[in-house]
């Protein structure tokens, strides 16, 4: 689902919210093959986030795919996308890759869980 910018979000115990990095989103793919980096649009950017793919090729795990976004950190803590766009191509240590969901795992597709219990 695309995000979608409203002024206030919904309330309620029924309701789960994404907090919007300023960030590329992005998923990981792990598998026999190794570690590959796609984009929303499904480009494959491993080449460009290579210290992301070598850390992802660090999970013990089988096969995965973790979707998520690529950002990186100001001083103040906060996502900053003009820092991102240098850091892709000046300074990849810079570069973090925070996990919003686990759509499959080692063989299982996890789509048809709750959402709950995916990020468990």
């Amino acid at each position: 689902m695309m995000p979608t910018l409203v002024a206030k979000p919904p309330q309620g115990d029924d309701w789960m919210h994404e907090a919007k990095f300023d960030g590329y989103r992005s998923q990981i793919i792990i598998d026999a093959g190794g570690a590959r980096i796609f984009t929303r649009r499904g480009l494959e950017w491993t080449s460009k986030y290579r210290d992301l793919v070598e850390a992802a090729k660090g999970l013990n795990v089988q096969n995965a795919i973790i979707d998520g976004e690529v950002v990186v950190l100001n001083e103040a803590g906060l996502s900053d996308f003009a820092a991102l766009r240098k850091a892709i191509t000046r300074r990849q240590h810079d570069l973090y890759f925070v996990a919003f969901d686990l759509l499959h795992l080692n063989g299982h597709d996890l789509r048809d869980m709750a959402l709950e219990d995916r990020r468990a």
